[in-house]
C-alpha cells in the first residue's frame, strides 16, 4: 500500500513482541498471530538525520513535538485536546529531597490515559475505523470517549459495575455509550473480544492494538528531555495493563539508538496493589507470564487488572532494569495519598499514592537509597476520586470562638 505522507514519519513496520515476526505498516492490526502485542518500529537512522536534540528543544513542549518518533502519517489525522508535557513536582516532605512526581493529571480528561488514546484514535482515523469498543476501569474510557467523539468515531465502553460514578458519568457525558458489567475489567474485555470477533467493532483493549504504546512512550521521552538527557535512578510506575512501563522502556531504547542518551537505565519498579498483584507474584516466582489474579480487590481501581496481555513485556523490562515488582496494601495507599496532600499540597489519585507507598517501602527495605533520584508517576488527578469528609462546620448564628479555630 502506498501512502502519501504530509508529515515527517519514519515507521518501517510492526513487529510481534514475542516472536519478532514482521507485519506491514499502514494496515489495521490487532494482536499478532501469536496472540501478543505488536510493536511499531522506526528507521531510527533516518530520524537521527532529520532531527537533532537542539531542533527538538526549539519546539513547543507538547506530546506532538516528538512527531518523528510517532506513527501518525497525516496531519489531518491528528486529534488533540491539548496534550502538554506534564511537570515534575517535588514532594520533599512526604517523599524526600530527591523525589519527583510526574503529574499526569494535568493531561486532557485528567489522566495519562490521554497519551495512549490520543495516538490510538488518531491511527484509527487514519486506518478507517468507524466503530470502537473498549473495556475500562474508568479513566481510559473517559479519554477514548473524548477523542473518538471529537472526530466522529462511534464508541461503546464496558466497565465493572463498581467503577467510580464520576468516571461512568464522564464517559457518557463525552458522547460514548457506556455499560456497567457485573464483573472485573477482563470480564468486560471478554465482551469486547466477542463483539470484535463478530465484526461489530474494533477492539481497543489495552495492547490489543499497536498504537497506545506509542502514545504512552512519550512519558519516557519527556523524562529524558526534562532531565537534560539524563534519566533518573529509579521509576515507580502504577501497573495494571502496564502499557506506560512498556512504552517508556521502548522509548529509552529508541533514544539510545539515536545517540541522545547512554546505556544507563532507571530501575523500573512495577507497583501493584496487594489485592491484585499478578505481576508481583510472577516476578517473585521467576515466571515469564502472570496467571490471572482471582477475586481482585483494591481502592486503586486503575491497577485492578487481574491479567495483562503484555505481562511478559512488563516482567522483561523490570528484570532487565534491575528493578522489582512491588505490592502495597490499601491502607498504605490511602495513607500516602493523605500524606502527599497534607504535607506537599499535591492531591494524588490512589494509583499514584501506591507509587509513593511503594517508594517508602523500598527505602525501608534498602531497595532504594534516599540519595537516589526517583520519579513517581501520579497517573490521574485526585479530584476524580472519593475524598474523606471535611467535618468542620460553623453555625453562622452562633458566636465565633476564634481561639478554637
Amino acid at each position: 500500500m502506498n501512502i502519501t505522507t504530509d508529515r515527517p514519519t519514519f515507521v518501517t513496520h510492526l513487529e510481534c513482541s514475542l516472536t519478532g515476526e514482521r507485519y506491514e505498516a499502514d494496515r489495521l492490526h490487532g494482536l499478532s498471530r501469536a496472540g501478543r502485542p505488536l510493536l511499531v518500529r522506526y528507521d531510527l537512522d533516518a530520524v537521527g538525520s532529520s532531527l537533532s536534540r537542539d531542533a527538538l528543544a526549539s519546539r513547543e513542549t507538547d506530546l506532538w513535538r516528538w512527531r518523528e518518533l510517532l506513527p501518525v502519517r497525516h496531519t489531518a489525522s491528528i486529534v488533540s485536546l491539548g496534550e502538554i508535557e506534564t511537570p515534575l513536582i517535588p514532594i520533599p516532605r512526604s517523599g524526600g529531597a530527591n523525589v519527583l512526581v510526574k503529574d499526569e493529571g494535568r493531561l486532557p480528561t485528567g489522566s495519562f490515559k490521554a497519551r495512549g488514546l490520543v495516538m490510538a484514535v488518531a491511527m484509527a482515523k487514519e486506518l478507517g475505523v468507524t466503530r470502537i469498543a473498549m473495556p475500562t476501569n474508568g479513566n481510559a474510557g473517559a479519554a477514548l470517549a473524548a477523542y473518538a467523539t471529537r472526530i466522529g468515531i462511534e464508541t461503546i465502553i464496558f466497565c465493572p459495575d463498581d467503577t467510580p460514578e464520576v468516571n461512568v458519568r464522564e464517559i457518557a457525558a463525552q458522547g460514548a455509550r457506556v455499560w456497567r458489567v457485573n464483573g472485573l475489567i477482563d470480564d468486560c474485555g471478554a465482551i469486547v473480544g466477542k463483539g470484535a470477533a463478530e465484526g461489530r467493532w474494533f477492539d481497543f483493549s489495552t495492547l490489543k492494538e499497536p498504537y497506545r504504546i506509542e502514545g504512552k512512550k512519550t512519558m519516557g521521552l519527556e523524562l529524558a528531555a526534562q532531565g537534560g538527557w539524563t534519566l533518573p535512578d529509579a521509576i515507580f510506575y502504577p501497573t495494571g495493563g502496564g502499557t506506560g512501563l512498556i512504552g517508556m522502556w521502548k522509548a529509552f531504547d529508541e533514544l539510545e539508538k539515536l545517540g541522545w542518551i547512554g546505556p544507563e537505565r532507571p530501575r523500573m519498579y512495577a507497583v501493584q496493589a496487594s489485592g491484585c498483584a499478578p505481576i508481583v507474584r510472577a516476578f517473585e516466582a521467576g515466571e515469564e507470564h502472570a496467571e490471572r489474579w482471582e477475586d481482585a480487590s483494591t481502592v486503586a481501581a486503575g491497577i485492578r487488572v487481574p491479567k495483562a496481555v503484555g505481562d511478559f513485556l512488563i516482567l522483561r523490562a523490570v528484570r532487565e532494569s534491575g528493578g522489582q515488582a512491588l505490592a502495597v496494601g490499601d491502607p498504605a495507599i490511602l495513607q500516602a495519598v493523605d500524606d502527599c496532600a497534607r504535607k506537599d499540597g499535591l492531591l494524588m489519585c490512589p494509583e499514584g499514592g501506591a507509587t509513593l507507598a511503594a517508594y517508602k517501602q523500598a527505602v525501608k527495605t534498602g531497595l532504594v537509597d534516599e540519595d537516589e533520584r526517583v520519579v513517581l508517576f501520579n497517573c490521574a488527578t485526585g479530584l476524580k476520586y472519593p475524598m474523606p469528609e471535611a467535618p468542620w462546620t460553623l453555625d453562622r448564628h452562633a458566636p465565633i470562638d476564634f481561639d478554637a479555630l
